[in-house]
């Protein structure tokens, strides 16, 4: 891999070697992430978080909904549902239109803890980017919103909303 250096730090040179950088520094991210995570509240793993905000984005959604959209078993979002349901932070109710479905929303318990979680994130991601620029944070949120489009992913062309991603 060929690599640069400029006045901002490293910059690749390729679509290779940029591919690479790429590949490495989300994985990096994401181990962050999962990091973080850890210390935002004792009750929520980011995989829960993610599931909490998609169930706060998409009321009323079901856990097949959840499996489709983040390409899991429904047997690992069933698991999943059933810990969050059972730390009363989510709750099962008949759906209105189809008695035999069963469909999610938070508790208030839900709701409170979620609303913690997301002020303490906005506090990490404030300090981690304090010293960036309006310009910058706008070009990462831009490449961001790009990269997680709808579709961008191999096999899923459902153009659905973009919601955060469970790993």
């Amino acid at each position: 891999m060929y690599v640069a250096q400029d006045e901002a730090g490293y910059v690749a040179v390729g679509r290779d070697a940029a591919l690479e950088i790429i590949q490495r520094e989300m994985t990096a991210f994401a181990r962050r992430a999962r990091g973080v995570a850890a210390h935002m509240h004792p009750e929520l793993s980011l995989v829960s978080f993610t599931l909490l905000s998609h169930v706060e984005f998409q009321p009323g959604c079901r856990a097949t909904d959840l499996a489709a959209h983040y390409l899991l078993d429904k047997s690992t979002i069933s698991r999943q549902v059933s810990v969050l349901e059972r730390a009363g932070l989510v709750a099962r109710s008949a759906d209105p239109v189809d008695a035999r479905v069963h469909v999610l929303h938070l508790t208030d318990h839900g709701v409170e803890v979620l609303a913690q979680v997301n002020e303490a994130r906005r506090r990490a991601f404030r300090q981690r980017l304090a010293d960036w620029g309006e310009a910058d944070l706008d070009r990462f949120a831009g490449y961001l919103l790009r990269y997680n489009a709808p579709g961008g992913e191999s096999g899923d062309e459902s153009g659905r909303e973009s919601v955060p991603s469970v790993e």
